[in-house]
C-alpha cells in the first residue's frame, strides 16, 4: 500500500477548505481567516506565492475552475468573489483580479461550487437561500437567482450534476433535496433522466430526510448523476437510487461525517469528526463500510513517524512538558493523573494521520468515475493525499469495535 502524502500547512491553525487547480501544482486554502492563500508545489513541499485579500470575514469555501483557472470564494461577509489572473498594467506580472458577485442574501455564505461546464456556481447560504450565479456580459458583472423554497434553514452544501441543471443540496433542516438549476439563457434544455424531463427554475426533483433527525452536512452525485449520497450529523450516510427507487442508510456508532466523495459509481469515500477517510462500497442491492484510507495500526509504535510527515520540531517544542501543554490546550487532553483523559501515555496523540476534524475530501488524481487519489484537509492544519486503492479492512483500523451496531436499512 502506497503511504498517505502528508503536508502541513499550519501547525496552529485549522484549513477550513482547499481546492487544487487543474494540473495540482497549485492548491488554494483558507487558515480559519478572511484571507486565501494560494500555494505552489516544490517537490515534496509547498510555498506559499500569492494571497487573496478581498473578504471581510472568514472565507467558508473555495472552488477553482480546471478549465477557465478561475477561483470562487464565499465567506461570512454574506459576499462571494471570482478571481481571475490578469497581467498588473504597471509590472506585467500576473495578478489575481477579483469580481464582487451579487448574491442578494442577508446572512452568510457557507458553500461555494462551479458548475461542470463553468458558465455559473452555486453559493449556499444562511439566509435559507442558494444563489445561482452566472456571468452578465452587458453589466460585466456576476448575477444571482435565488433558490428558496422549500428550504427552512441554512444551506451547509451543494453539488452538480454532470448535466449542469440539477443541483443537490444539503441543509441543517435536516433534508437533502436536488432541486433545478435551470436558466434560460445560459443552459441548453436537458435530457430526461431518472430526476424528471420537465425542469423549470427551482423545481424540485427529490427530497430526503435525514435517517435520526440530523443536519445534512454534504451532499454528492454519482458520475453518473443517477444516484445522491449524503452524510448527517446522526453519523449516518444514505444513498439514494431515485429510478428505483430505494434508499439506503448506513448508521455507524462513530463521530459523524461531515464531507464526501464518490470515487467511482459504486465507491464513496466520506471524512469527518472521526479523523480518518470511510470507503462505502455497494450497488442498487445494497451498501457496506469496507474499511478506512487510513491505518492507525501503523502509527501505534512510539515516536513512528509515518512517510510524508516531515522533519519533527526541535527544541522546547518537542520536550514532553511542551508537548503535555500543547495537548490540553488544544485538544482538552491531559495527562495528569487521575484526570479522565490521562488513562495511557498515547492519548496525547491519535493514531490517525490527521490529528482532528477532517473539514473536507476532494478528488486530487483521476477522471470522474475513476478516481484514483483524494486529498482531505483538516482543523489539525494538514493537507493529505490518498490512494484510494490502499484500504485498511474494517477489523484492522480498530473500527469493528466501534461499528457494531451499525445498520443497513
Amino acid at each position: 500500500m502506497a503511504p498517505p502524502e502528508v503536508f502541513s500547512l499550519s501547525q496552529q491553525t485549522p484549513v477550513t477548505c482547499h481546492a487544487f487547480n487543474a494540473d495540482r501544482t497549485q492548491v488554494a486554502v483558507s487558515l480559519n481567516s478572511n484571507e486565501v492563500l494560494i500555494y505552489q508545489r516544490e517537490g515534496n513541499d509547498w510555498k506559499h506565492i500569492d494571497t487573496l485579500t478581498e473578504h471581510d470575514k472568514q472565507v467558508t469555501s473555495i472552488d477553482w475552475a480546471p478549465k477557465s483557472n478561475r477561483i470562487v470564494t464565499s465567506a461570512q461577509d454574506r459576499n462571494a468573489y471570482v478571481w481571475q489572473q490578469t497581467p498588473d498594467p504597471q509590472t506585467g506580472h500576473m495578478i489575481w483580479k477579483p469580481t464582487l458577485v451579487l448574491l442578494r442574501i442577508n446572512r452568510a455564505a457557507t458553500y461555494v461550487r462551479w458548475s461542470p461546464n463553468e458558465d455559473k456556481f452555486a453559493v449556499a447560504s444562511g439566509a435559507r437561500a442558494i444563489a445561482i450565479c452566472s456571468f452578465d456580459p452587458e453589466g460585466d458583472w456576476w448575477v444571482s437567482r435565488l433558490l428558496k423554497k422549500p428550504i427552512r434553514s441554512t444551506v451547509l452544501s451543494v453539488d452538480w450534476h454532470p448535466n449542469n441543471v440539477l443541483l443537490a443540496a444539503g441543509s441543517a433542516d435536516m433534508k437533502a433535496r436536488v432541486f433545478s438549476a435551470y436558466i434560460k439563457d445560459v443552459d441548453k434544455r436537458p435530457a430526461p433522466s431518472v430526476w424528471g424531463e420537465k425542469l423549470p427554475f427551482n423545481t424540485i426533483c427529490g427530497e430526503y430526510a435525514s435517517p435520526s433527525g440530523g443536519w445534512v452536512h454534504d451532499v454528492a452525485f454519482s458520475p453518473s448523476g443517477d444516484v445522491l449520497a449524503f452524510a448527517s450529523h446522526d453519523s449516518s450516510v444514505t444513498v439514494v437510487y431515485p429510478g428505483g427507487p430505494a434508499v439506503y442508510t448506513i448508521k455507524m456508532s462513530i463521530l459523524p461525517l461531515v464531507t464526501l466523495t464518490w470515487t467511482t459509481e459504486e465507491s464513496i469515500v466520506a471524512a469527518g469528526h472521526d479523523c480518518q477517510p470511510l470507503v462505502f462500497s455497494g450497488n442498487q442491492g445494497g451498501w457496506e463500510l469496507v474499511g478506512s484510507l487510513d491505518d492507525p495500526q501503523s502509527n501505534k509504535s512510539a515516536g513512528g513517524a509515518r512517510s510524508g510527515f516531515g522533519a519533527s520540531p526541535v527544541g522546547r517544542l518537542n520536550s514532553a512538558a511542551f508537548n503535555t501543554f500543547r495537548n490540553a490546550a488544544e485538544r482538552g487532553i491531559s495527562n495528569v493523573p487521575g484526570s479522565p483523559t490521562s488513562a495511557s501515555s498515547g492519548e496525547s496523540e491519535l493514531f490517525t494521520v490527521h490529528q482532528n476534524t477532517i473539514t473536507s475530501v476532494r478528488p486530487y488524481e483521476g477522471v470522474p468515475g475513476n478516481i484514483t487519489k483524494v486529498s482531505t484537509s483538516g482543523v489539525d492544519g494538514k493537507l493529505v493525499v490518498w490512494d484510494v486503492n490502499a484500504v485498511t479492512p474494517i477489523g484492522a483500523t480498530g473500527l469493528a469495535g466501534k461499528l457494531g451496531k451499525m445498520q443497513l436499512r
